[in-house]
């Protein structure tokens, strides 16, 4: 399928966006999944493709965030196998889901994400300074299913992170958030190549959805030592209701 100069421009934009709205605050998906849709790729299509893409981008963050990881690397190691597991199995799950039901899904899948971001915003953090090893293995099973849902659409799935992150201990929000962009890579990566392997990728926009992704991801690290997350989610809550509207109307009309 050929692809106008427009609708390039719309992606690499969008998925520029998504990648520093996703090193910043999380919900970056809001922005660069109905971009994919826009420009006229079924939904499923455009999911695998938005999830390939951005796990470059999650790279990049990550890399940028480089000197804080460092100081989370053990947390980093203790949550790197239910991240695995979790972003194959919703990969899994994705294939064996039929266009005609993830269409009816979207909507739905947008509105959990954009509420995700809202209960973050309206909630208030609680740090713990030490976690009894049994609530560690729950919060492994927790980063499991994130894992699961990350793979399948993954909306939403960083601040989901964030929220686990704060119960594994003391750490200023920048290692939280270097914590989850490379569990994020670790998830959205095993996902893409199950996804690739099934042919479930349009590769060509999603070499190009990742390239501004990853340069947005960079961009959004640097940003994040600056902004206020909150200001941005509210940002994303807003586009996130809008979104879900029009594609309710779409889809269930």
């Amino acid at each position: 399928m050929g692809w106008t100069v427009s609708e390039v421009a719309v992606l690499a934009v969008a998925s520029a966006a998504a990648g520093a709205i996703n090193a910043v605050a999380g919900g970056g998906t809001l922005l660069s999944f109905p971009a994919a849709m826009a420009v006229g790729m079924p939904s499923l299509v455009a999911n695998a493709t938005n999830s390939t893409a951005l796990t470059l981008a999650s790279l990049a963050s990550a890399w940028a965030y480089r000197r804080e990881l460092a100081e989370e690397s053990l947390t980093a190691r203790f949550l790197l196998l239910p991240s695995l597991l979790g972003g194959l199995g919703g990969a899994m799950l994705l294939q064996a889901t039929s266009p005609r039901v993830f269409d009816t899904l979207v909507p739905m899948l947008l509105l959990l994400a954009t509420a995700l971001l809202l209960v973050q915003n309206l909630k208030r953090r609680m740090l713990l300074a030490e976690v009894a090893p049994a609530k560690r293995w729950m919060l492994w099973g927790a980063q499991f299913g994130v894992a699961l849902y990350g793979g399948y659409f993954g909306a939403g799935m960083g601040i989901v992170m964030l929220a686990i992150f704060d119960h594994l201990g003391g750490g200023d929000l920048h290692r939280k958030n270097a914590l989850k962009m490379v569990l994020g890579f670790v998830i959205n990566g095993v996902a893409a190549l199950w996804l690739l392997g099934a042919r479930a990728v349009c590769l060509d926009v999603a070499l190009w959805m990742a390239v501004a992704a990853s340069i947005g991801g960079w961009w959004g690290a640097a940003l994040a030592r600056k902004v206020d997350p909150r200001k941005v989610r509210w940002l994303v809550v807003l586009v996130g209701l809008v979104l879900t509207a029009v594609q309710a109307r779409k889809f269930w009309a």
